[in-house]
């Protein structure tokens, strides 16, 4: 089959685990004998042509008032205005149309939409061919993709979402397949009424890594160190951590791994002040990972999967990480880590004392860390399972779609 993938960037265009995750996905497919072209975004206008690692690649302009990816932040008004037309942006969904004509795919595989927005789908399915939606985050519900304001997580739409999402989970019907890459995400499309005509399905995403020497043992009252890998924003709880490792009794020490805003990064170590803590800014997470003993992951949001808490399993890295979204289908509590609660402050620390003070039980959940993320290290499984939902979707009739 021929299949045609649409994602906001492709490599080097690189922002995070779902380009990542995207070109594994594009070489496995190749790599088994399907025809595979990217349609991706790019900052400067026109359309070009390429081929990145023997893949068709084609970038396309973004019509809209800024590119988002630069680092430049824009005011609120110029991100309402950006956020408005891309809520259904008519003139990038002629770009799709200009490229379905010229490829003729037998499918189309939707990615993060973002600069797209969903009018895409609708001249994929006026030209009769199906889709196959994959959830990487929460964009198509809420423009700032992770339904989190006033510093916590949100239940329901705010005003600002539901307006600038008011008809997107009625333009989901034209969607054949949906993926999410956890049941969580999956789930929480499907509580707000999207993908009513798609076969569900969920694909974990995957990363190869290499199988490092197992952590030594810990012993009685050892010193630990505690690792925190990733942005350095308000959803991921570093607020949290750092005020809660802060009453701590024992010789522990954090290690910070990341950056972010500036302002922000100058908060945090404002607040870390007199604690045995370091920012350590970015790093090779391998390396990382071999240096500290435990990894928390105190995300206040929603996270659709929680990549860094598989990679830390993945090198015998026990997680500590807050129960919320994807993470519990990793992070298994008293198997390979510890949950801790956002709504009990001081379950964070508590947890911590327990694997500092029961060493058998970090000696435990390291053994058996690396086997619990086993399965979702291949990827084999991984393009297996996209192949078939592809496949299912090509088999399965089209439902009327009007509008």
């Amino acid at each position: 089959m021929k299949i045609l993938y649409i994602n906001s960037l492709y490599s080097p265009l690189i922002e995070g685990g779902a380009e990542i995750s995207l070109k594994l996905i594009v070489e496995g497919m190749k790599s088994l004998g399907h025809e595979v072209v990217v349609l991706s975004l790019m900052p400067e206008q026109g359309l070009k042509k390429e081929h990145v690692d023997g893949v068709k690649v084609y970038r396309a302009g973004l019509q809209n008032g800024y590119w988002p990816y630069s680092k430049t932040k824009k005011n609120k008004i110029s991100r309402l205005a950006w956020h408005h037309r891309d809520q259904s942006n008519e003139a990038m969904a002629e770009v799709v149309k200009v490229i379905l004509i010229t490829e003729k795919p037998d499918i189309v595989s939707c990615h993060n939409l973002a600069g797209w927005s969903a009018a895409v789908w609708k001249p994929i399915r006026k030209a009769g061919i199906p889709i196959v939606q994959v959830l990487h985050d929460l964009y198509l519900l809420c423009p700032n993709s992770n339904m989190f304001k006033n510093e916590q997580t949100c239940k329901n739409q705010c005003l600002s979402c539901k307006l600038l999402r008011s008809n997107h989970a009625e333009k989901s019907t034209q969607v054949s397949a949906v993926v999410g890459i956890s049941n969580s995400i999956l789930q929480r499309f499907i509580d707000f009424g999207y993908f009513s005509n798609a076969s569900r399905n969920i694909i974990y995403n995957t990363r190869t890594i290499p199988n490092p020497p197992p952590k030594a043992p810990r012993k009685s009252e050892q010193p630990i160190r505690y690792g925190y890998l990733g942005t350095l924003s308000k959803v991921k709880g570093l607020e949290w951590l750092i005020e809660q490792f802060k009453t701590l009794d024992f010789e522990a020490k954090l290690s910070i791994a990341g950056k972010g805003d500036v302002q922000y990064e100058k908060h945090l170590k404002e607040i870390s002040s007199g604690a045995n803590l370091e920012f350590v800014g970015y790093v090779n997470s391998t390396e990382f990972l071999a240096e500290i003993d435990v990894l928390i992951v105190p995300s206040l949001w929603e996270e659709p999967l929680g990549m860094v808490a598989i990679e830390a399993l993945a090198n015998h890295v026990p997680v500590i990480a807050n129960k919320r979204g994807g993470l519990q289908e990793t992070v298994k509590d008293g198997i390979n880590g510890l949950y801790c609660y956002d709504s009990e402050p001081g379950s964070l620390s508590a947890v911590m004392r327990q694997i500092y003070f029961e060493p058998h039980l970090y000696n435990q959940f390291s053994q058996a860390a690396r086997e619990s993320v086993a399965s979702i290290l291949d990827a084999d499984r991984l393009i297996g399972e996209y192949e078939t939902v592809l496949k299912e979707a090509l088999k399965k009739p089209l439902t009327v779609f009007s509008k």
